[in-house]
């Protein structure tokens, strides 16, 4: 079997960029910032917090939790959702790792902006 695009790069390339594409709709954002700002695992309604559809709002919970960035429950119609601590830490870490290997070139910040 032939190498696909995934084998050229490494494990942690492929983990970011699934995270990365995760992340990549506002709607999961205002999730996640939503979830971060009660603090707290939640069961309000995200319908009439973010003002979309429960379908929508239930296929990005479905996508958030896949890569485990939120877990939660489904009991009925009541859910209960929360930022999975461990996998956040590990989001972050990983994510300030790659930025912080930014050093502007070597020429110092004055040039670079």
């Amino acid at each position: 079997m032939g190498l696909t695009k995934r084998d050229l790069f490494t494990t942690e390339q492929n983990e970011m960029a699934v995270l990365a594409k995760c992340l990549a709709h506002p709607a999961r954002i205002a999730i996640l910032q939503h979830l971060l700002k009660a603090n707290a695992c939640i069961n309000s309604d995200l319908v009439s917090e973010l003002g979309l559809a429960q379908a929508t709002i239930s296929q990005h919970l479905k996508e958030l939790k896949a890569i485990g960035l939120i877990k939660g429950t489904i009991d009925g119609v009541s859910m209960n959702y929360c930022i999975n601590p461990e996998v956040w830490l590990n989001m972050k870490n990983t994510f300030n790792e790659l930025f912080n290997q930014h050093s502007c070139c070597g020429q110092g910040e004055s040039i670079c902006t």
